[in-house]
């Protein structure tokens, strides 16, 4: 019996540990005062940031993300 919930347990976490792995979502955020952008891996909910292309705005991938910072129109190149 013991041997069974512990295969049971160790077969969840099989599935759940890559699911959990790939969750990871990037935001292009821009300072205010500065106008610099960059990309961050968390949601900003300070005032001094907004996120870039809407809020909410994600990408999977920091290359992605990185991509599109470079062709937004509000960040500064300097």
């Amino acid at each position: 019996m013991k041997l069974k919930i512990a295969l049971a347990g160790v077969l969840v976490a099989g599935f759940a540990l890559p699911a959990l792995a790939q969750s990871t979502t990037y935001y292009v955020t821009q300072d205010v005062k500065t106008r610099h952008c960059q990309v961050v891996d968390i949601k900003p909910s300070a005032t001094e940031t907004t996120v870039i292309g809407g809020d909410g705005q994600m990408y999977k991938t920091r290359t992605e993300a990185a991509g599109a910072m470079g062709t937004a129109k509000v960040c500064t190149t300097n």
